[in-house]
């Protein structure tokens, strides 16, 4: 395990250079993303379609490579990865500079994706690991940290791009790489700082395709670990469409456009401020009846949406989703570092973050095809009726591991 050492005689804890780490890592990444990809992109010549490929193509990399990421650090270790997501974080930024065709920007955002799928599960893995009494509470401040990072990243890209907006060519748009670039620095700094304990180094130096083929089968075969990778997906699920959708909603119902941009502010501010609180309780007072708590208010808060058009009333359900949200996944990465074996920690949150991208990502998309059949009100229960559904799922399969353990 990653020991909850000091690092260096009078350093900072784990924790803290891990949420360091974190905060840039996420600036670097959503400030090429938000909002100068989809512009750059069409400065390039991209059409709907190539733009909504490419704003694709990065969680694709979290969907594929989360899981393997995982199984690597199980048996490598994890500093090697994170220097190697460090590389990547470093080296990514740059390349946007060098395109000049918006068909570059796929294999671009894909590399870049890889930086993300590589540092979250192996930043989480050291987190369990180095905190087995406190998983929620630390796992709480670094998501935290993370998501300040993503707030701020937006608004600084913006700026930047408007600063820039009279510079001949597309100067306005690759000055954000640069800031990224910048920003990715600290990154690689920190990660090279971080030295594991003696116990957390890999023992091998290879996986075998074989390993990876086994450890899905065994995340499959557990009914806990799979049920929570399931809750993970539905609460993703219904947050990609909150976010997606609700602002259009709101545009077609008269809401302001700044008080859209109020309600999302304060989500992510109930968000950043209850994940180390809520990540304490669950680790005090058991992490299964917070999960299902969550789910529960998650389905209530987004049904209610297309409910009403009065503006408090919104902003209410929507600080209360984005209070569910962190009820739940606060708590559902470090159950699973909970039941899963040390041997397999790496391999199970790596899963987890796969099947929480695949929520993610088809979440709006199924949205959609709702919505534009039937309307809003079908397009916002049909998250809802799926996280009552993993809730009783959940429910169900707590129950037979207790019976199973029982024998």
């Amino acid at each position: 395990m990653v020991q909850p050492t000091k690092i260096g005689r009078a350093g900072p804890s784990l924790i803290t250079y891990l949420s360091i780490i974190g905060f840039f890592a996420i600036f670097s990444t959503t400030i090429s993303k938000n909002p100068v990809l989809p512009l750059f992109s069409s400065a390039l010549g991209a059409d709907e379609t190539m733009i909504g490929l490419i704003a694709f193509v990065s969680p694709a990399a979290g969907i594929l490579f989360s899981f393997p990421v995982g199984v690597m650090a199980d048996r490598l270790g994890p500093r090697r990865l994170l220097i190697a997501s460090g590389a990547v974080f470093l080296s990514a930024p740059l390349l946007y500079l060098l395109v000049v065709d918006p068909l570059w920007l796929i294999p671009v955002r894909f590399f870049h994706g890889l930086a993300t799928a590589i540092l979250g599960p192996v930043a989480a893995m050291m987190i369990y690991s180095a905190y087995p009494d406190a998983k929620g509470e630390k796992s709480g401040i670094y998501s935290s940290a993370t998501l300040v990072g993503r707030t701020i990243a937006p608004l600084v890209g913006g700026i930047l791009i408007s600063l820039f907006a009279a510079s001949a060519g597309l100067l306005n748009y690759r000055i954000v790489y640069v800031a990224a670039f910048l920003a990715s620095l600290p990154v690689v700094f920190l990660i090279l700082g971080i030295k594991e304990g003696r116990a957390s180094e890999g023992g091998e130096s290879r996986v075998t395709l074989g390993e990876f083929g086994e450890r899905l089968a065994g995340f499959g075969k557990n009914r806990l670990l799979l049920s929570t990778a399931l809750v993970e997906m539905a609460t993703y699920f219904a947050f990609g469409i909150f976010e997606t959708w609700l602002p259009l909603y709101l545009t077609g119902i008269g809401v302001q456009e700044y008080l859209i941009g109020l309600l999302f502010a304060l989500q992510v501010l109930a968000i950043a401020l209850s994940k180390p609180f809520f990540g304490a309780l669950s680790d005090r007072t058991g992490r299964r009846a917070q999960i299902v708590l969550g789910l529960l208010a998650i389905a209530g808060c987004i049904a209610a949406v297309p409910l009403t058009a009065a503006v408090p009333v919104v902003m209410a359900i929507g600080v209360l989703f984005g209070l569910a949200l962190s009820l739940v996944t606060v708590s559902t990465g470090a159950y699973v570092a909970d039941v899963a074996r040390t041997q397999e920690l790496g391999a199970s949150v790596g899963a987890l973050g796969s099947i929480m991208d695949i929520g993610h990502a088809s979440g709006p998309l199924v949205a959609g095809i709702v919505i534009g059949s039937v309307g809003y009100a079908a397009g916002f229960a049909v998250p809802a009726a799926l996280a009552l559904a993993v809730a009783a799922l959940f429910v169900l399969a707590g129950k037979a591991g207790a019976e199973s353990a029982k024998r």
